[in-house]
């Protein structure tokens, strides 16, 4: 079983994602509340993936993904950013770095699974 780590300051969000993902059967799902919390579940944990909320209080999504590609524990898991925001603009910025992908909120919770799933195919190849 894969084991993901869902970063997003939300609370509802965390949960329901969690729940979608826990249904599919195919992963283990790990939660931070917060980007600090989250590097540290990251670095400990060592998840196949992270699924990392752009926008929140403290240290945003942007900020936490850099502290994860600096970091040698982490650099090199998959970062799925999930954003309100698909502003041609914003959507550079995020192909810039190298993230492996962006599901924009609000995204369908029985076709999320399947869509990391493919990420994640990406990723390797």
């Amino acid at each position: 079983m894969k084991r993901i780590l869902i970063i997003d300051d939300e609370q509802d969000i965390r949960e329901a994602t969690q729940i979608c993902l826990e249904i599919s059967g195919e992963w283990e799902v790990l939660t931070a509340s917060s980007g600090a919390e989250g590097l540290v579940t990251a670095a400990s944990e060592q998840p196949d993936a992270i699924l990392l909320d752009v926008m929140m209080p403290d240290m945003d999504g942007l900020t936490t993904f850099q502290k994860l590609q600096a970091h040698p524990l982490t650099q090199n898991i998959p970062v799925i950013l999930l954003t309100a925001k698909a502003q041609p603009a914003e959507q550079r910025q995020f192909t810039q770095i190298q993230v492996a992908a962006v599901i924009t909120k609000p995204y369908d919770p029985f076709t999320l699974a399947n869509q990391i799933e493919q990420v994640l195919i990406a990723a390797k190849s």
